[in-house]
């Protein structure tokens, strides 16, 4: 996303996952509010997403929705891109221009990382929400606002407000409701929809049909973290898209991150109650599991013991494994896993 940008179409968000269908319920309670809301979450969760989905299901929802990046607007800037200026004002202002403030009246004002607006700035922002005007830089007259701000950020507010680097009253002024998108390691019943959502998108774009996934591949998608979030997943599909030879993704064809970290290691221990192998220190050991076995007979060996470990309660063993208790069954049917303890 660059500094601004307005738009007035949405996409849907994918919400497969308990965690997201709480954020798209909260926003069907809080959108049709004047409210100001923060929303917090890790770089690439889709907070943006979410903003948009509030201004849409919002009385504001024929009015701009405008998205600003405040981390990318230089401080000697940024007043004037928030509350625009009069020609004049300084050397290169040949023109007057519109702030962000002006073009989003009426509607919702986005602005993301709102962590990195400087103190003076804070100042200035919490200014104009309080009194619902803006004076732009070299004006003489206040203009009159209506604009319902929704601030994002993937960092702590309170603990920078502790450390006296945000503002307490402009925070309480903008956390009226607060949201926190979940990481996507934390909703992994969520990335069989985005993989197909991304794999449909790319294909329209680069005129292919990819259409899946390879059983190797959909293991280390499923085990891998994505400190990126669904960022990092739209990007390995888009790539994946890109260099399938088919109408499937392989694993030759996922980033190297994905597959050097996305499968399950199993410890020394472990490995030997699996495979009989080795004592410590043995090269079976040291590598987690045997060479021998494919990734399908270690997904199903850890199935297994998981839902040993929770005497077969299958709920319980979906939640430890990261996937729905019908993604479970589904992966329990392909293994033939029909031994549990009751």
């Amino acid at each position: 996303m660059g500094a601004a940008n307005a738009s007035v179409h949405s996409e849907e968000i994918i919400a497969a996952s308990p965690a997201m269908q709480r954020i798209l319920q909260l926003v069907r309670r809080i959108a049709p509010t004047e409210s100001n809301i923060v929303i917090t979450g890790e770089s690439g969760t889709g907070k943006e997403k979410v903003a948009r989905q509030i201004h849409y299901q919002s009385k504001r929802s024929r009015a701009p929705f405008v998205a600003v990046n405040a981390g990318a607007i230089p401080d000697s800037l940024m007043e004037s891109e928030l509350f625009g200026h009069v020609r004049g004002a300084f050397t290169d202002a040949k023109t007057s221009k519109r702030g962000f403030f002006e073009v989003a009246d009426r509607g919702t004002l986005f602005l993301d990382e709102i962590a990195e607006m400087s103190p003076q700035m804070q100042v200035k922002l919490l200014r104009a929400l309080q009194e619902r005007e803006i004076r732009p830089v070299g004006g003489e007259s206040p203009i009159r606002v209506d604009v319902r701000v929704v601030a994002a950020t993937n960092r702590d507010l309170r603990a920078l407000m502790k450390e006296g680097r945000f503002r307490e009253d402009l925070f309480y002024r903008l956390n009226v409701f607060h949201l926190h998108v979940p990481a996507l390691r934390d909703r992994k019943e969520d990335i069989p929809y985005l993989v197909s959502f991304f794999l449909a998108r790319f294909s329209r774009r680069f005129g292919k049909r990819v259409g899946e996934l390879s059983d190797r591949a959909w293991g280390h998608v499923m085990n891998y973290d994505f400190p990126g979030n669904v960022r990092e997943l739209e990007n390995a599909i888009e790539r994946g898209v890109i260099l399938a030879d088919g109408e499937t993704i392989k694993v030759r064809d996922l980033p190297a991150e994905i597959v050097e970290h996305g499968v399950p290691r199993l410890d020394a221990a472990e490995a030997r109650e699996r495979v009989g192998g080795g004592e410590p220190g043995s090269g079976s050991a040291e590598a987690g599991y045997s060479p021998e076995l494919s990734l399908a007979e270690v997904e199903a060996r850890h199935i297994e013991k998981v839902i040993a470990r929770f005497g077969g309660n299958l709920s319980a063993a979906a939640r430890s494994l990261g996937v729905s208790r019908s993604t479970l069954w589904r992966k329990m049917k392909r293994y033939g896993i029909s031994n549990v303890p009751k």
